[in-house]
């Protein structure tokens, strides 16, 4: 069973990924804290965010922060003070997955648009045939306010728009701007029903067409565009352990930030478009903890019941400082254990009960306890559960700072969040740094590359 247009075999090794000498583009210790933030999570298109004091320092190396370089306590957005216990605004946390079937395919799985949108619909030809039902909303209650800078064009005419992209590939030269105009302005699903209708009317793989006309960052950008999203994150996953190396800032901003249903797609995705086992690649790829810490995460069984278990939040919180803080050496399978199977939101609550507890936020004893990228796993799944866009925002900044561009990093956010959070991920940016993500991004990158990067991102 295939995408239409990706056969394993068809997809080109995308150019620099990640960029020669720009795997580690991340800051050195002490570079940069955030500011203090003020109010609570914003409705969709606008608002604040919790406050976080601003006595933060950041390091990195391979992608993340350092250890030891991580905001003192209270330094990430979210995060309590010490002895502090902030209420979290807005309820639970991001990315509740609505109950139901799986697609048959890899479509777009629905969480995908939590939050920003009603459920993706099965693109034309994919296996499985049949569109599943619609799923059931959520409480209003037990959905963040995210949106995407993208949403489906009204009065979609696939044919149309395959006409428009024939014509701009047409001939001699190549009309970028006619391209970029169609892509940047059409869901997910919407380039999928673009592809199936190119075939059927020219005969012609649509990719294959443009990976002729288009080279380096743009053409990156654009069959990004055009993947399926599970099968973007699949196929991100493999190129991360393809060949020499490991691109573990890859598998951990994938398989630590995505929900239930999203890894389950993705691994059946995995097997079926590469014919490998994503476990197994894992576990031939990484090692010792971290290796534990993401098998934990591809099994796709995170609690995700919404209701905060206050009483649990102060047993975890007592067990995690006596695993750390509270004793010689560390047990790192308690933190495992509790990172990798509570939801989101008790572990905000967990994080608040061990502020009060330890006199230091979590974050600060993760930095404290552990090291490499196990750290850099853990920080990742607390980060998101106290504040997504803000580990999004925090990640593309680093893509871009510096000398050099990590561009695999930066066309992988913003694809895989320009349809849930991308206005959020803008908000908390802005907060940050005090500049905007359009303005990093035109001051970082040139030509059609910039032009489609801000027509998604928009001003």
């Amino acid at each position: 069973m295939s995408y239409p247009g990706y056969p394993p075999s068809g997809y080109p090794a995308f150019p620099g990924y990640p960029p020669t000498g720009q795997e580690s583009v991340y800051p050195p210790a002490g570079q940069y804290s955030y500011p203090a933030v003020p109010g609570g999570y914003p409705p969709a298109g606008g608002g604040a965010y919790p406050a976080a004091p601003p006595s933060a320092g950041y390091s990195g190396a391979a992608g993340y922060p350092a250890p030891g370089g991580y905001p003192a306590p209270g330094g990430y957005p979210g995060v309590p003070q010490t002895g502090g216990m902030p209420s979290y605004p807005g309820g639970p946390g991001f990315g509740v997955p609505p109950a139901g079937p799986g697609f048959g395919g890899y479509p777009q799985p629905p969480a995908q648009s939590y939050g920003g949108g009603g459920p993706a619909q099965i693109p034309v030809g994919y296996p499985g045939g049949q569109a599943p039902s619609p799923m059931p909303g959520l409480p209003a209650a037990m959905v963040q306010c995210t949106q995407g800078t993208i949403q489906a064009a009204t009065n979609f005419d696939a044919g149309r728009d395959a006409e428009i992209l024939r014509k701009a590939m047409k001939g001699f030269g190549t009309d970028e701007q006619a391209i970029i105009d169609v892509v940047a302005n059409r869901s997910n699903d919407q380039r999928q029903k673009i592809k199936a209708a190119f075939k059927t009317m020219y005969g012609k793989d649509l990719i294959k067409d443009l990976k002729s006309e288009l080279s380096g960052n743009v053409e990156e950008l654009i069959l990004a565009l055009f993947m399926p999203s599970t099968y973007y994150d699949a196929w991100s996953l493999r190129h991360a352990m393809k060949g020499a190396g490991t691109q573990e800032t890859v598998l951990i901003e994938i398989l630590c930030t995505r929900t239930n249903q999203e890894i389950r797609e993705i691994v059946k995705c995995y097997k079926s478009e590469f014919g490998r086992d994503l476990e197994q690649d894992i576990k031939a790829d990484t090692s010792g903890h971290f290796e534990r810490l993401l098998i934990s995460m591809c099994q796709g069984n995170r609690d995700e019941n919404q209701t905060v278990d206050y009483q649990k939040a102060q047993e975890d919180a007592q067990r995690l400082y006596q695993a750390g803080e509270g004793k010689l050496g560390t047990d790192e399978s308690c933190f495992n254990l509790v990172l990798a199977s509570r939801s989101f939101p008790q572990l905000k609550a967990t994080v608040e009960a061990y502020s009060k507890i330890a006199n230091r936020d979590l974050l600060s004893s993760i930095d404290r306890e552990f090291s490499g990228n196990v750290e850099r796993g853990l920080k990742a799944i607390l980060q998101c559960a106290l504040n997504r866009p803000a580990f999004f925002a925090e990640r593309l900044y680093y893509s871009m700072k510096g000398a050099g561009t990590d561009d695999s990093t930066l066309i992988r956010i913003i694809v895989t969040r320009s349809e849930i959070d991308l206005v959020q991920i803008k908000q908390m940016f802005t907060q940050m740094y005090q500049k905007t993500l359009a303005t990093m991004i035109a001051s970082d990158t040139s030509g059609d590359y910039r032009r489609l990067l801000l027509a998604i991102v928009g001003q």
